[in-house]
């Protein structure tokens, strides 16, 4: 996933704006948005999706489990029910330590 901060003031986003946000396919958030259901994005009169940042914080946790952990997708539902706060600390703390990480590989570079 592309680390991109969620614009809380931004009321919605696109489709490709969320399929960059987090580097897959269309095809794969409109999946998504039919197992879980958490998602549940405005449609326009054109029936183009529209995420609020809400739902934008669900597909993070879902990309989390599912992408980065490894979570079937029965798997990551059940998580998900069990403790979704649980669920968020960990993938918040995970997006820490990356960019640490990443900022320690670039100060390592630059010795």
């Amino acid at each position: 996933m592309q680390e991109e901060a969620i614009d809380d003031e931004k009321r919605y986003y696109s489709m490709g704006e969320v399929s960059a946000m987090f580097d897959v396919n269309a095809s794969l958030i409109r999946f998504w948005e039919k197992e879980f259901d958490i998602l549940k994005p405005k449609k326009n009169k054109k029936g183009n999706r529209l995420f609020t940042p809400k739902d934008v914080h669900n597909l993070k946790l879902i990309h989390h489990l599912v992408k980065e952990r490894g979570f079937t997708l029965k798997g990551a539902q059940a998580k998900l029910k069990a403790n979704k706060e649980d669920t968020a600390q960990v993938a918040e703390v995970i997006t820490k330590l990356k960019m640490i990480k990443q900022a320690l590989a670039e100060i390592r570079k630059e010795l």
